[in-house]
């Protein structure tokens, strides 16, 4: 199945928050009959947010009636709760059924201990993915079959770009650069506005212009066809403002070593997390 394919199920989504929210809505959009997707969702809030899709909604596991058969569970709950939540859905776990998860640091292999022999994508999204602009990353198990694959991959195409990689220690990687990476961004638009305010600009001009520069230059970046670099050099005049700010950031020390030693540091604690 291709990413822009009409999407079928019988699904299962276990968590209906932001991201299984706007995963779910994706998915509607896309062409997921109403009448094929079931969600399991305690928040009442939630659960009453979900209902006014037009999608069934049950409160436990408990709810899902015996004779339902997933093509896809999709989990989307804290991985925290991972421990209590999955035991109830090892019944699902049939060749032709497969798990995706877009829980944060939960191996495939802590998948397994709960669920048994099962086909399992890991996948890691981040929070653009709300408004359908994200990136995921999927890693499959050895039980996935190709058409399952494709299953979750244009599940995951419905919020955003999707990327795959084969060795799953490659994930606390993924995680550091674009599961974490917005942080970072929002961090840019932060610095960036204070600076204007220490050069005199009024703090909401500042504002504006940090925020509005940072995400029109990442639409340009991501239009142009362009790699940043060269859209850098483009912009940097010799002898100009722009390359005097940029000697300061590319010095040794500089924005370059910080953001090595920052994913670095991501990638340490995501391997620690994971244990």
């Amino acid at each position: 199945m291709s990413a822009g394919a009409g999407l079928r199920g019988p699904l299962v989504l276990v968590g209906c928050g932001r991201m299984g929210g706007a995963m779910l809505r994706g998915w509607l959009d896309r062409g997921l009959p109403r009448a094929e997707a079931l969600i399991v969702e305690p928040d009442p809030e939630r659960a009453a947010a979900a209902r006014e899709l037009g999608v069934e909604v049950v409160a436990a596991p408990d709810g899902i009636a015996a004779r339902f058969a997933p093509r896809v569970v999709v989990v989307a709950v804290k991985p925290q709760a991972m421990a209590t939540v999955l035991p109830a859905y090892a019944r699902f776990a049939a060749p032709e059924t497969v798990f995706l998860s877009i829980a944060a640091g939960t191996t495939i292999a802590a998948f397994e201990s709960h669920l048994g022999p099962a086909a399992i994508v890991r996948a890691m999204p981040n929070t653009p993915a709300a408004i359908g602009r994200g990136m995921l990353v999927g890693c499959a198990n050895a039980r996935v079959t190709r058409a399952q694959r494709g299953l979750c991959e244009a599940l995951m195409a419905a919020v955003g770009e999707v990327a795959w990689i084969e060795d799953e220690d490659l994930m606390d990687a993924v995680t550091a650069v674009s599961g974490s990476g917005p942080a970072y961004v929002f961090l840019l638009i932060e610095c960036l506005a204070r600076a204007g305010v220490a050069a005199g600009l009024p703090a909401a001009l500042a504002n504006r212009l940090a925020l509005v520069t940072v995400s029109g230059a990442g639409e340009l970046a991501r239009v142009s066809g362009e790699p940043a670099e060269r859209l850098r050099e483009n912009v940097t005049s010799p002898g100009g403002t722009t390359a005097a700010a940029l000697a300061v950031l590319m010095a040794d020390g500089g924005l370059a070593d910080l953001m090595t030693e920052a994913v670095a540091a991501a990638t340490r604690r995501g391997r620690e997390l994971a244990g």
